[in-house]
């Protein structure tokens, strides 16, 4: 019988699920080097798509917590992005998920690369029972200070929501809303309600900033989204201050002549 080519092989070990079925593999004892590195690659696969689904689990636990004593609470993760750009507004998401969701790899935004941001948002706006988008300008940013515009952007999303929630989960804030809530210390790591709403606000935001590239070219704000890198401040003693630029910020605070 014809021995079967490492290539051949290296489809079937591909088609391989689990650990148990790696070890009682038929290829275990097959000793060439290509055969054993399909069986290593494919168990750091594995290994990996098992370790996703534990942080999953694990970042359930708040809104397990809170439906082991009312089943059918609707929980709203809430998030914000762009609190500490030198130019833009904040943006901030409300998101209810769905009964039994599965995003296996969602996590905080900014550790998730652009193609994986899109596709999670896709799933969560496909799927999601609610999702809500609150915008604070950067003249509420100047009038307000930051931390009070991300609250008014925040009350804003959940007032987009279909739903009205039970409880609120809210990434290191707190809402004088009434509504019962859980402020959560890096809550877009902790909470896969808050990290949907991660990805939602700063796709939205991070589309807003491209549109702000075009309109006022010379800051690179399709590349930095606001943030004070070397390209935007060059740009602002270059070309000057733009409407969107937050006037209470430095430097450009020092530069704003009144």
């Amino acid at each position: 019988m014809k021995q079967k080519s490492i290539k051949e092989i290296t489809e079937e070990i591909i088609a391989l699920n689990t650990f148990d079925e790696i070890e009682h593999s038929i290829y275990q004892d097959d000793e060439r080097k290509g055969v054993q590195n399909a069986l290593l690659k494919r168990r750091k696969q594995i290994e990996k798509a098992e370790a996703l689904k534990e942080k999953y689990i694990k970042m359930n636990e708040y809104e397990n917590q809170i439906l082991s004593n009312n089943d059918e609470a609707l929980i709203c993760g809430i998030d914000e992005v762009g609190r500490g750009p030198l130019a833009g507004p904040v943006v901030a998401s409300a998101v209810i998920l769905q009964p039994n969701h599965q995003y296996i790899g969602l996590t905080d935004s900014k550790a998730l690369s652009q193609s994986k941001r899109i596709f999670f948002e896709q799933q969560i706006k496909e799927q999601a029972l609610s999702v809500g988008i609150g915008i604070a300008t950067v003249q509420e940013i100047d009038q307000l200070n930051i931390y009070q515009a991300t609250k008014l952007a925040m009350q804003r999303a959940i007032d987009q929501l279909s739903y009205k929630p039970d409880h609120l989960l809210i990434d290191a804030m707190t809402l004088d809303n009434g509504i019962e809530q859980t402020s959560i210390i890096k809550g877009d790591l902790n909470s896969v309600s808050i990290a949907a709403a991660s990805v939602i606000a700063k796709e939205y935001r991070d589309r807003l900033m491209d549109e702000y590239h075009l309109e006022y070219p010379g800051y690179e704000f399709d590349k930095n989204k606001g943030y004070g890198t070397k390209a935007h401040l060059d740009g602002i003693n270059r070309e000057g201050i733009t409407p969107i630029h937050r006037l209470t910020f430095e430097p450009i605070k020092s530069k704003v002549k009144y």
